[in-house]
């Protein structure tokens, strides 16, 4: 198990176990975040290739798309 710092103003700090439920709910943040990112990442990629191929047709940019290109 997880070890978990608990940290109230004015008290000792103390170092425990985690429960089944907070552990559960922390893997399930770590996940999640990874999920997040990957979502991210394949996001910037689709927004450049959507950008690249406007150019290539002479279309118009939207503004998020036009941040991306890099001079």
């Amino acid at each position: 198990m997880t070890k978990i710092l608990i940290s109230e103003p004015n008290k000792e700090q103390v170092i425990r176990n985690m429960t089944a439920e907070e552990q559960a709910e922390h893997d399930s943040r770590i996940n999640n975040k990874a999920e997040l990112e990957v979502a991210k990442k394949q996001a910037d990629i689709d927004l450049k290739a959507s950008a690249k191929a406007k150019l290539i047709a002479g279309e118009a940019l939207t503004e998020n798309e036009a941040n991306t290109i890099v001079l």
